[in-house]
């Protein structure tokens, strides 16, 4: 490369980036978190579903001319609308669909138009049954019910309503209560109780058979599961209490039970599931046989997973594979049968999560993808070409790929050729996938891909629009690297002011979360966090790093699991060794080091300002855990068997028992109606620092929860945590 010694081009070039950045202005808090601002609004595909017949889609649209919500049909190859399924505008009294869902043979369509959460993925809504032949839409109850469900012929809706079970014959009209005995804080009848929905992630715990002739469900008996009360204030002059069943670790759990209801005969019976590790029932699934229902079962250590097939007709079970882990085993929506009931599974036995094909008395065929990376999504499987479909790390640990490869794991097939974020739609039959993709400075792009190859066929949604408007801020790149620490090779990223200056000193800022299987170092497009960080690189010239250390994901099953029994400990001692070794850089100032996080993120950044207080001179823990005997049994006991059976992991690594050494400054900030990460954990955490004598900062957000967030809320707490910077650091 040439070097240019010349004045007239220094003056030339030093002249253009004064230009250039002169027109450039800095983010703000408003741009970001005003309700309503469209500055950095981010265009995605709503609600997409690929027809049956593999040649077209539909998607939810909402014409705000018209006030009218539409699905809308169109052509895969031309991208041109066919036709309009339903129309709202059509149906009396409904302007708004907010989700929709077909039958089986598409003849129907199941949408809601209210929607109330109950927790992070629950709620409650008012559905109708639209037919698409007559155009007559009904009413599936009058009542606010959860999780409706078509059978597979499409004539019957399952439902739960208040902890019980119903079926609504869509031919007849007529609503038939299968389960009496549900009630609030003691029996839920196939609908998840909330460490469930939180920590197995689904909601609806039931499943109807392929002929629709049974359904299988979970009953929860939560009689002995504690009691959590939660105060709601709102406006009225005495508050509520809110009221629910909440597992910690080491606390009872619901007892769980399978149970089968037989249309025709309208009896139920249970499953005697005794002989296996069945003290959680975290999945249920029907196989291609329809008396064979598959279960997966988990002991309460949760590192023994059983796949057991139940036969419907005779109420047997077999166990057909057990997944064991000296740590744990994660739950997953992998398992797909084929037509002769062999199925595929994922597994990290060895040391990586790869994919597997059984047949169907549970011997392994092939182990269908290998090597030193993560399969990360499974995607499915073409019976007609005979291809699995996957995403993958193959391309490095911080991006992701699309693949296709036989189950013999011969004849591998990259279908996307970007290096940063893709995932992929596939349609029905496998003849298209919708992509999408996006890296650290390209916002999201949609495009239609043939399967077979992954060329791309069109494009169908870019974000041109957005990248125009951040022309005009100044932005900074995010500068990925790789840095040693404590023997291990961990990935970072790092934001400088877009005017960096290598001989000035600036203040260093650590974001992370650190838990495990998690990954904030990823090669993807900015969330509005990542915003915020530019805001507080180029208007508070602060360098913001990131570094995923031990216990997070996609660097293979030892490095992941690592961390068991001592949740905090390891990722304490790399971050704050990152802080170290970044601050002996001569443009980072050792004496200005902060750190901040939410949820696990601020158990890490309380953790890491209280035991070393030498390194961290400022830290903001946004809803931390703060000891996990606070948290729920699921999730904790996972990762760190019970308090009893394990007591110096929860205590020695808790914040509340280091208080005693807090030197810098300590903004703590929590929603008072947290149902995951109860405000009690900030409450106690306040306790202990006024008896330590120590003076901090601290916020409580009435009646947000967990997200704290809601109309101004978030530029209120994003303001607070701004001025707290500007003036600790």
């Amino acid at each position: 490369m040439k070097r240019f010694n010349s004045l007239s081009f220094l003056l030339l070039f030093l002249t253009a980036f004064t230009t250039l950045t002169a027109q450039q202005r800095n983010i703000t808090l408003e741009d970001i978190w005003k309700p309503g601002s469209p500055v950095f609004k981010t265009e995605r595909l709503d609600v997409l579903r690929s027809m049956k017949n593999g040649k077209e889609y539909a998607v939810l649209n909402y014409d705000r001319q018209q006030q009218a919500s539409t699905v809308d049909v169109y052509d895969y190859k031309t991208g041109e609308k066919v036709r309009t399924l339903l129309n709202s505008k059509e149906m009396n009294g409904i302007d708004h669909v907010i989700s929709y869902e077909f039958n089986n043979d598409e003849t129907k369509i199941l949408f809601t138009t209210e929607m109330q959460p109950v927790y992070r993925h629950s709620s409650l809504g008012t559905y109708y049954v639209y037919d698409i032949n007559t155009k007559q839409f009904n009413l599936v109850s009058t009542n606010k019910i959860q999780e409706p469900t078509f059978s597979n012929n499409g004539n019957k809706i399952a439902y739960g309503f208040e902890n019980n079970l119903y079926i609504k014959d869509l031919n007849s009209g007529e609503t038939k209560q299968i389960t009496t005995d549900g009630k609030k804080n003691s029996i839920i009848n196939g609908i998840t109780d909330w460490v469930y929905e939180e920590e197995f992630a689904f909601v609806r715990a039931f499943e109807w058979s392929t002929s629709g002739d049974k359904l299988a469900y979970i009953k929860f008996d939560e009689t002995e599961v504690p009691q959590f009360n939660m105060d709601v204030y709102g406006n009225q002059l005495y508050p509520s209490a809110n009221t629910f069943k909440y597992p910690k670790a080491g606390e009872a759990n619901s007892k769980v039970s399978l149970q089968l209801y037989d249309l025709s005969s309208g009896k139920t019976s249970e499953v005697d599931l005794s002989k296996y590790n069945s003290y959680y029932i975290p999945r249920l699934l029907w196989t291609k046989n329809n008396d064979i229902l598959s279960v997966q079962l988990a002991n309460r250590h949760q590192n023994v997973i059983d796949l057991v097939f139940v036969d419907a007709s005779n109420n047997t079970s077999k166990l057909i594979l057990a997944e064991k882990d000296d740590a744990y085993v994660d739950v997953t929506d992998n398992l797909t049968f084929l037509n002769d009931n062999s199925f595929f599974w994922t597994s990290e036995k060895d040391g990586w999560n790869h994919i597997y094909q059984y047949d169907k008395n549970g011997k392994l065929l092939h182990q269908v993808t290998k090597g030193p990376w993560e399969v990360t999504a499974y995607y499915g499987f073409d019976q007609n070409t005979g291809r699995v479909y996957y995403q993958s790390t193959e391309n490095g640990n911080i991006n992701r790929d699309v693949y296709s490869i036989l189950p013999s794991g011969k004849n591998k097939v990259r279908l996307s050729d970007k290096t940063g974020t893709n995932d992929a739609d596939f349609s029905a039959d496998y003849t298209y996938y919708i992509g999408s993709f996006s890296d650290s400075n390209t916002p999201y792009i949609f495009t239609l891909n043939e399967a077979k190859t992954g060329k791309v066929l069109r494009e169908i949604k870019n974000n041109n629009e957005l990248k125009n408007r951040l022309a005009s801020y100044k932005i900074s790149p995010k500068e990925y690297s790789i840095i040693n620490i404590n023997g291990e090779d961990l990935n970072m990223y790092m934001v400088k002011p877009v005017d960096f200056d290598e001989t000035k000193q600036y203040p260093l800022f650590l974001f992370q979360y650190s838990g495990p299987g998690s990954q904030s170092v990823a090669n993807k497009w900015m969330n509005a966090n990542d915003f915020w960080h530019q805001l507080l690189a180029n208007d508070q010239q602060i360098i913001i790093a990131c570094v995923d250390g031990r216990g997070t994901g996609f660097k293979g099953r030892e490095f992941k699991k690592m961390t068991q029994k001592e949740l905090g400990k390891y990722e304490v001692e790399d971050q704050t060794a990152v802080a170290q070794k970044l601050s002996a850089l001569p443009y980072i100032d050792a004496g200005r080091t902060g750190i901040w996080g939410w949820s696990y993120g601020g158990f890490m950044s309380s953790n890491c300002l209280f035991q070393a207080p030498d390194t961290f001179e400022m830290a903001i823990a946004v809803a931390p855990v703060t000891s996990w005997r606070f948290y729920d049994s699921i999730y904790t006991e996972r990762f760190m068997l019970s308090p009893q059976e394990n007591p110096s992991g929860y205590d020695e690594n808790s914040p509340i028992t280091h208080v005693n050494n807090l030197q810098g400054k300590f903004l703590l900030v929590h929603g008072s109606a947290d149902d995951n990460v109860h405000v009690q954990n900030t409450m106690r955490l306040i306790e202990a620092l006024v008896q330590a004598n120590k003076q901090f900062d601290w916020r409580i957000y009435p009646d947000k929860n967990h997200g704290i967030y809601g109309g101004n809320t978030r530029l209120h707490l994003y303001t607070l945590m701004t001025d707290f910077i500007k003036k600790n650091l």
